[in-house]
């Protein structure tokens, strides 16, 4: 788990990265979640056919999964994750690793919030680097006591 960063704490140029596998239970429990039950997802037999070779997870769910990391990263400093934005480059498949790296772009401060919003891009690669899909973000974050940064300085 990442340390839940504080607004205070980031700066234009910071990365941060996960990875994890998705599964069949994945597939299974997108269709079920999003009512998609597209026989490109869920019939092996009609989507190897198609110009997709096979079944693929959900977009939809290929964006939460990026969505997830910078949720985490700024896990108890996070006021709302205000935008969100993907691009699909390339189907993702059961068994297949995704690893999303997020970069921090611009910081926008929000004293009245006592933090900012921190405007981001990320990547989300398989295993074998294939760039699957990428994104643009914005978090607003609060400020973290004891961090070190802006908010505790005089």
């Amino acid at each position: 788990m990442f340390p839940g960063k504080g607004y205070n704490e980031t700066a234009v140029g910071d990365s941060f990265t996960t990875s994890m596998t998705v599964t069949e239970t994945h597939l299974v429990l997108a269709a079920g979640m999003f009512g998609d039950f597209n026989p490109l997802h869920v019939d092996q037999a009609h989507a190897a056919k198609s110009r997709l070779g096979g079944r693929v997870l959900h977009g939809g769910f290929t964006s939460a999964l990026m969505a997830a990391v910078p949720g985490m990263y700024f896990h108890t400093t996070a006021i709302a994750y205000l935008e969100h934005a993907c691009r699909f480059k390339a189907p993702v498949r059961p068994g297949d690793t995704l690893t999303t790296t997020w970069t921090i772009t611009g910081r926008v401060d929000k004293p009245d919030h006592d933090g900012g919003i921190v405007v981001m891009t990320a990547q989300c690669r398989n295993q074998d680097g294939t760039l699957v899909a990428d994104a643009d973000g914005k978090m607003l974050a609060m400020n973290k006591r004891g961090g070190g940064g802006r908010a505790d300085r005089p």
